[in-house]
């Protein structure tokens, strides 16, 4: 995949919620990497930063299996206000563009806040796994990630 073929998002608003592009690139030779978007959640007027979104769009078993196709963090005093379910619906677009269905979104098991999340996007829990001991998760203390499908008539 060449930077060509990466998507160029448009205004990504939702009320007082914006996406601001701050990385995006191509799939690299490493193993298990994908085209990835990192954006900025900014409030609309503001510019306060909130918190922060990746995409990764690739079925590779990892992302599929452990990692996820969006990742997210909402910084604590945000909290509250949705603002990670409104920022995956905004990037939904970007998966469609690399043709990603079904949307995998993973989460520990006692983050109540993610699983809320991927409740109120429309995805559903379709089961618990171990992290592998040999991922970088794993090294970080993660043990077990909630797997949630969205289907692309969800989005």
């Amino acid at each position: 995949m060449t930077p060509a073929d990466l998507f160029t998002p448009t205004s990504l608003v939702d009320g007082d919620l914006t996406l601001v592009l701050s990385e995006s690139h191509g799939a690299s030779p490493r193993h298990d990497d994908a085209p990835t978007y990192r954006f900025a959640m900014r409030h609309s007027e503001q510019g306060a930063h909130m918190g922060n979104l990746s995409v990764r769009a690739a079925n590779t078993e990892y992302i599929v299996q452990i990692f996820g196709h969006i990742g997210y963090g909402v910084r604590p005093l945000f909290r509250g206000h949705r603002y990670a379910a409104r920022a995956c619906r905004l990037v939904l677009p970007i998966l469609a563009h690399h043709q990603i269905d079904p949307i995998w979104i993973t989460c520990n098991p006692d983050n109540i806040s993610s699983r809320r999340t991927c409740e109120l996007i429309g995805a559903q829990l379709i089961n618990i796994v171990p992290v592998p001991e040999h991922t970088d998760l794993y090294l970080i203390g993660d043990r077990q990630k909630c797997r949630y499908r969205l289907s692309a008539d969800h989005s």
